[in-house]
């Protein structure tokens, strides 16, 4: 009786140390297959980041001892005879160009760690910028960026912001923020910044910084001189209010001999033909023949 109840004892506690190693058995399969799906996701994380640096890397890079060619637009907005209003559809040829050449766009941070940090860029780089921020930038240029995934820089004259219908607004300004077209101080309201007295620069430029700052949530550190006008007062506020660089409309490719806070330009009229559009981007002495 002893015997057979020792047995059936017995019994009952191979089946438990059965149905428990089966158990962990069945855990450590599934920690194991766990642990493949990581090492799995892992590796193809690792193989598309070294597989996107490779194709970076092929592109020919340029440092800062290279200038790069910084456009400059106004409207997107045909207006007969007038240069600075660019036709939407000519706008476009010319942003297909650039996608279709294999040029890469900049936003100004990247244009700035370019300049200021010498971080290379590949050798086909340019700069996109729209000023005053007329809505015609949102309603027409913008569609045609995101089509082609370029990025731009706009400079707004802040105080017609939501008061202006010309102007782009604060919802506009955000959504475009989030596809690669940010926007940066072209003053208050338009000033002449050489005409005004050091206190009215300091006003006008501190005003626009924080406007767009509020609104964007972001530091803007930027700024376009309107009319191309400046003067050592003008570089003193914009440095003691934290801007870092600056644009006028000096005529040129830009490059760090320019100066961070007098950089050049290449304007783009509508009135040009498509040929001088490429002459301009592709010669760095275009304005010297």
């Amino acid at each position: 009786m002893f015997r057979n109840n020792k047995l059936k004892l017995l019994s009952i506690m191979i089946i438990v140390v059965v149905v428990l190693f089966s158990g962990c058995q069945k855990k450590v399969s599934k920690k194991n297959d766990d642990s493949k799906k990581v090492v799995k996701k892992q590796t193809e994380k690792v193989k598309k980041s070294n597989e996107e640096l490779r194709k970076f890397t092929k592109e020919p890079l340029i440092y800062n001892d290279k200038s790069i060619p910084v456009l400059m637009y106004h409207s997107v907005d045909y207006e007969k005879d007038n240069g600075l209003r660019m036709p939407k559809e000519k706008f476009e040829k010319q942003m297909k160009y650039l996608k279709d050449n294999g040029y890469t766009t900049l936003t100004l941070d990247e244009f700035y760690d370019f300049l200021v940090n010498n971080s290379p860029i590949p050798k086909k780089s340019i700069v996109i910028t729209l000023d005053d921020g007329y809505v015609d930038n949102y309603n027409n240029a913008y569609p045609i960026l995101k089509k082609y995934g370029l990025k731009a820089s706009i400079f707004v004259i802040t105080g017609n912001i939501d008061k202006d219908k010309r102007t782009v607004n604060s919802k506009q300004i955000k959504e475009m923020a989030k596809n690669g077209v940010m926007c940066f101080s072209h003053t208050v309201k338009h000033d002449q910044l050489d005409k005004l007295s050091y206190e009215k620069q300091l006003d006008t430029l501190k005003k626009s910084k924080e406007t767009l700052e509020n609104l964007l949530n972001k530091d803007s550190k930027y700024i376009a001189y309107p009319y191309g006008k400046w003067n050592e007062d003008t570089i003193k506020a914009v440095k003691k209010l934290g801007y870092t660089m600056a644009v006028t409309t000096e005529g040129g490719w830009t490059s760090k001999d320019n100066g961070i806070y007098t950089l050049n330009r290449v304007y783009v009229s509508s009135l040009y033909s498509m040929d001088e559009f490429i002459r301009r981007i592709t010669n760095p002495d275009y304005n010297k023949n």
